[in-house]
């Protein structure tokens, strides 16, 4: 099981993860459905509100062509609440390969790893830990379209105003020039990059630390890093302060992760990544 999967089965929802950004003011104009048959008529109407909201006609052609994913629908139908021990968790996501690697992550990205805590605040292990942890070290970032994914969502009734506000951050990313359309591919629901961010949080909180002129969560490991760091701190990261259970710090990661297993095993990870 990835680790954004196990992320939106503990918050039932990923909605928790990120500021969600204004939706479309009048969203009546495109009715959602509960399936397939009003897909045709949902898209043109979302494209002339999403043109209102300042996306360009060029980014919206990106939009051309897509259609309605009865994968996603099903995946989000499926999802289930579950209980497992930190114990359990931490075992089965903290092996000796991936703290092996993350150990050499650590060395390949020493002197970027330093100069994010210097600017950021965070330290390279609890990064380095989180990249494990999301995607294997962005081995398994996912291989879904996200723009047909959040459109299929958006159109849908259970969650329409959320992922509608996704789908037009998503194409701000494409418009901006940060991802290209073969490159904006991820999780069932949207979540993009070797750290799984959503499409919001993508516009909040990306970086350009590799000075190539744009935000690369995909293909760059210092953006991915930096960005990851931003985010910690844009939710209340102190520089310094442990990152423990009554930590100040411990909130920061909570809000990457709502799941206590889950900061946990972050916290754990990190202390093997150091010794």
């Amino acid at each position: 099981m990835s680790a954004g999967m196990f992320k939106r089965f503990w918050q039932g929802g990923i909605a928790a993860l990120c500021l969600v950004p204004v939706a479309l003011a009048s969203a009546q104009a495109a009715p959602c459905g509960n399936d397939a048959s009003g897909f045709a008529a949902w898209l043109p109407a979302f494209k002339r509100e999403a043109q209102a909201q300042g996306i360009s006609p060029a980014a919206l052609r990106a939009l051309d062509g897509v259609t309605y994913d009865t994968t996603v629908i099903r995946l989000d139908r499926n999802q289930k609440h579950f209980k497992v021990s930190f114990e359990q968790f931490a075992a089965s996501r903290i092996s000796a390969g991936r703290i092996a690697t993350g150990k050499k992550k650590m060395q390949q990205y020493a002197s970027t790893l330093a100069r994010i805590e210097q600017r950021y605040g965070v330290p390279g292990e609890v990064l380095v830990a989180i990249w494990g942890l999301e995607t294997d070290y962005g081995v398994n970032k996912g291989k879904m379209p996200i723009l047909r994914s959040l459109a299929t969502l958006s159109y849908d009734c259970r969650r329409s105003d959320f992922f509608t506000g996704q789908l037009l951050d998503a194409l701000r990313i494409y418009q901006h020039g940060d991802l290209t359309l073969d490159e904006m591919r991820g999780a069932w629901a949207g979540e993009i990059g070797q750290t799984q961010f959503l499409a919001s949080s993508y516009v909040k909180y990306a970086v350009d630390f590799d000075g190539d002129g744009r935000a690369d969560l995909v293909r760059s490991a210092p953006d991915v890093l930096a960005s990851t760091a931003n985010y910690l701190r844009g939710h209340g990261w102190r520089p310094g302060a442990g990152w423990g259970p009554g930590e100040p710090n411990y909130q920061a990661l909570l809000g990457w992760n709502k799941a206590e297993v889950y900061v946990k095993t972050i916290g754990l990870f990190a202390s093997k990544l150091k010794q």
